[in-house]
């Protein structure tokens, strides 16, 4: 019984030493990964207004980027801070918006988180990830950007570029953004989590597009799943 014992014992140790062996293999090639991006690409990590940023994030939601930013500066330019949009009618939200999809939808959630942060919070946004997660239509992602770029502090958005890259490096394999923030936080030292959204964004808008990726200039091809993929697909293997 007691070597049954021992033995079970040993080769559960023999799994969590090799399972430990795989995880610094794999922080190993993430930090190498952001840290040639970071050599590549031009970015920039700007910090804003908690409640701008909130807002913003919330019309960019199944929205493309340069609608997302004419929506935004058309609200703010009328509206400038959380009680003159909590006292704004729909209406007019919805017409400042319109450039961003699903406006009508947007708008509503817009005016009662403007409220809730009112009457809740003084008018101040939270800074907790749960109490973010509180507020109407704002899911992981939002709140992760708001603790990034309203806050300046240790999260993971996790976008379509962030999802889709990450999955084509074979950093993750995951179905979903809350999968793959989840595995990226495991293997993702946390000193360089507020900085991959905006690093994995402008490598996702400049070179590793959803369509017709330029993996040719790509920096990290050589460590890249999808990038192998193609290439032996090509018949360029080299």
């Amino acid at each position: 019984m007691w070597k049954e014992i021992n033995k079970n014992k040993e080769e559960g140790n023999e799994e969590k030493n090799h399972q430990e062996k795989i995880n610094k293999k794999e922080k190993e090639e993430v930090v190498r990964i952001v840290k040639r991006l970071e050599s590549a690409i031009r970015y920039k990590l700007n910090l804003g207004d908690p409640y701008r940023v909130l807002i913003t994030t919330v019309i960019s939601q199944r929205t493309r980027d340069e609608n997302t930013r004419v929506a935004s500066e058309r609200l703010f330019s009328k509206f400038k801070d959380v009680k003159e949009i909590a006292k704004a009618r729909t209406k007019d939200i919805e017409r400042l918006i319109k450039p961003s999809g699903f406006y009508k939808e947007k708008a509503r959630r817009i005016k009662e988180i403007s409220r809730i942060i009112l009457e809740r919070y003084e008018g101040r946004v939270p800074r907790d990830i749960n109490e973010l997660l509180k507020l109407p239509g704002v899911g992981r992602k939002t709140a992760n950007c708001v603790v990034v770029y309203g806050f300046g502090g240790d999260a993971i958005p996790v976008d379509t570029h962030v999802h889709r890259i990450s999955n084509r490096l074979g950093l993750v394999k995951t179905r979903t953004p809350e999968e793959t923030e989840k595995g990226l936080m495991k293997i993702l030292p946390k000193n360089l989590w507020k900085k991959f959204n905006i690093l994995f964004v402008r490598f996702g808008q400049t070179i590793c597009r959803p369509i017709n990726p330029k993996c040719e200039e790509c920096p990290v091809k050589d460590m890249c799943d999808y990038g192998r993929k193609r290439r032996v697909l090509s018949g360029n293997i080299s």
